[in-house]
């Protein structure tokens, strides 16, 4: 019994330790942007207590079958709760977006990992209430029902504070526009796989990076603008592969092309690369009805303002290799089929793409012939894109 009290107990602590990881998250980099950010952020401290309590009581229970049970609810827990906390992880280095108010698809695992803990701790409670020598169905009913209790304490904690710091956040006057498009707070953007758009004109801000088995291998820094088919951009690669400046400009018939050492030269206008508009092009490709008819929904977002539907599809490799042309430039002509990843979006008020987050993982040999494992991450914004903005032909 000691063997088995030790080993519940250290899943007890990764609860724990994980809950508190979550909780220091969100009340440190977590921003709705509501005067009640700190209480939100306070609210994560319950499942932590709850977690404890799994230390202090652990869910011991004999026989051959219980046993297992009680450590694959632990475990389960943990494997729910960690991926969601990546998920915060990557949510917080997008811009650090800020969820008002989260989707069923965003809140679900942190459920899930609430109730499993809940669980895990309440069967560890009632073994201590109502002793080791009563029935194992009257533990059962009971660690279940301070289950249910902690969960509902704790969700609805947590709900509460939220939607009213939603609520407050809704009501506060607006601080003017944003580059990222409308701030009425009052209006909902459309749903996922509603119609969507380019913007008629955009800034443009892409960054593109690789790793092959854990270790960086480059970077990409695309900055650019684009009104309607004219666009200008130039990109800053620095890869194992290469290193120099790399470029694209059309203006009506004309196109101009950059590459390492050599300035603007003019070309056909049939020579220019695919996909030169950027955004638009990766949106045309990677974001039509069919992709987007199974879109997950996020919940919607406030980006600097600017209330935006974080949506999320899956993508597979040559999709993602044909929506974001720059990735050349970090696995050269490895072919990337096989590969397969995710996209997300955010749809602002008026109905258009501002942000595009994607990544992409799979074999590496086609990039490094003693590689195993490669990742692709893609962070595009599109702003200022009701902005009447000029695009400038290179100097001769």
């Amino acid at each position: 019994m000691r063997v088995r009290r030790f080993e519940l107990r250290l899943i007890a602590i990764g609860l724990v330790v994980a809950w508190a990881v979550a909780a220091a998250l969100v009340l440190l980099a977590y921003r709705p942007g509501g005067p009640l950010d700190i209480l939100v952020g306070l609210t994560m401290v319950a499942p932590i207590g709850i977690a404890a309590m799994a230390v202090a009581w652990p869910p011991v229970a004999r026989g051959g079958g219980a046993f297992p049970l009680m450590v694959g609810l632990g475990v389960g827990s943990l494997l729910v709760l960690l991926p969601s906390i990546g998920g915060l992880v990557d949510q917080l280095q997008t811009l650090g977006s800020q969820t008002l108010l989260p989707s069923v698809e965003a809140a679900y695992p942190w459920f899930l990992a609430l109730l499993g803990t809940s669980l895990f701790a309440g069967f560890g409670i009632a073994r201590r209430v109502a002793g080791v020598s009563a029935l194992r169905p009257r533990r059962l009913v009971l660690g279940v029902a301070v289950a249910t209790a902690l969960t509902l304490v704790a969700g609805s904690l947590f709900m509460a504070v939220a939607i009213a710091n939603d609520q407050a956040f809704r009501r506060a006057p607006s601080t003017g526009g944003s580059r990222f498009g409308p701030t009425d707070l009052t209006r909902e953007p459309n749903a996922c796989d509603a119609r969507i758009l380019a913007g008629p004109a955009a800034r443009l801000d892409a960054h593109l990076t690789a790793i092959v088995d854990l270790l960086p291998i480059g970077s990409t820094e695309l900055l650019g603008v684009r009104r309607g088919k004219d666009v200008r951009w130039t990109a800053y690669v620095a890869t194992d592969r290469e290193l120099g400046t790399y470029g694209e400009a059309r203006s009506g018939e004309r196109a101009w092309t950059r590459t390492p050492g050599d300035g603007w030269a003019a070309v056909p206008l049939a020579e220019a690369a695919r996909g030169a508009d950027f955004d638009a092009h990766a949106i045309a490709v990677a974001l039509t009805a069919g992709n987007r008819a199974t879109a997950e929904d996020y919940g919607i977002e406030s980006i600097e303002g600017a209330p935006a539907r974080r949506c999320r599809i899956a993508l597979d490799g040559a999709t993602f290799q044909a929506a974001f042309p720059a990735v050349r430039w970090l696995v050269g002509d490895a072919d990337l089929s096989r590969w397969r990843g995710q996209l997300d979006y955010w749809i602002f008020l008026d109905g258009q793409v501002g942000q595009l987050v994607a990544n992409a993982n799979g074999e590496a040999t086609g990039i490094r012939p003693e590689a195993i494992q490669a990742t692709i991450d893609v962070h595009l914004t599109a702003t200022e894109r009701d902005r009447e903005l000029v695009v400038y032909p290179p100097a001769p």
